[in-house]
């Protein structure tokens, strides 16, 4: 059985959010959700996972899971806010826990912040077996990244997270704490010697000029038009350009407000005594 697949694109961030169901089922997963941020005022929004919670209610669906790819720099995540509307289960791979670590440490959280993964509901083993209604899928672990990427293989498609991009674009950062060329160049090659028909789905898209956004891709496109790797370039080849381009790179405009939620699977930290949150920013240290 393969799956139905509602893509809603935020052109703020360039990410994709999916809802995957199966056709004539009621139960659906939600793959990376999107909440607002203006960094400006500090302020949340939920326009995007609106969008969402509207499509959901309209088909008739039941949330069983809301999966995170990774602990996004580049978004905040709605999925506190999507599980408290509909339902699911949080769920993201289980070396989200080596990522709470290097973050607690970072932005000095609360004592009472525990970095077991037990802000989720579910962390997947590597390549655990798991269902959406009638659906199966799998959870790939694929770092590189960051150390806890995992993609998510559902009949012949995959969501491939921040491995990927559209071909005309090339390959996710390595520069963030925990990242490595080497490991992404290695999951890549996983995903890619998957059969050529395989579908593709990208997490992101920053379309160069004269484009527009697009997100559904195949393995065979992948192999033989990748600007960063398609067949013939090898992994040193790989790392060399990567490391290269990645030392060119800004960090993401809401790298320090999106990774402190995302670590807490889109809750915000604990209210101070005034009943407000408040996200840290630490000085000199990216």
């Amino acid at each position: 059985m393969q799956p139905n697949i509602q893509p809603f694109f935020d052109s703020v961030t360039g990410t994709v959010t999916y809802v995957v169901y199966p056709c004539g089922g009621h139960d659906c997963a939600i793959i990376d959700p999107v909440l607002d941020y203006d960094p400006k005022a500090g302020r949340t929004s939920t326009k995007n996972a609106d969008k969402v919670i509207e499509f959901v209610r309209w088909q008739g669906l039941q949330v069983q899971w809301i999966l995170e790819t990774h602990a996004h720099a580049d978004h905040l995540s709605a999925a506190h806010y999507l599980r408290l509307e509909l339902g699911g289960r949080i769920a993201i791979g289980e070396h989200i826990r080596t990522v709470q670590g290097v973050f607690k440490r970072l932005f000095n959280l609360e004592p009472g912040f525990h970095v077991d993964g037990s802000q989720f509901d579910h962390l997947f083993q590597e390549d655990e077996e798991f269902s959406i209604g009638g659906l199966t899928a799998h959870a790939l672990y694929v770092p590189g990244h960051t150390p806890a990427d995992t993609a998510y293989q559902v009949g012949d498609v995959v969501f491939v997270g921040d491995t990927l991009f559209m071909p005309d674009v090339g390959t996710a950062r390595c520069d963030f704490p925990g990242g490595d060329a080497h490991w992404l160049y290695r999951s890549i090659r996983k995903l890619l010697d998957l059969p050529g028909e395989t579908r593709l789905f990208m997490c992101h898209d920053y379309p160069p000029e004269g484009r527009k956004p697009e997100w559904e891709t195949t393995v065979s496109a992948q192999r033989a038009h990748n600007i960063h790797v398609h067949d013939g370039v090898t992994e040193e080849r790989f790392v060399s350009l990567r490391e290269a381009r990645d030392a060119t790179l800004a960090m993401p405009v809401l790298i320090l407000p999106s990774v402190q939620v995302n670590i807490r699977a889109g809750d915000f930290p604990p209210a101070e005594e005034n009943d407000i949150s408040y996200l840290k920013i630490p000085l000199n240290a990216l």
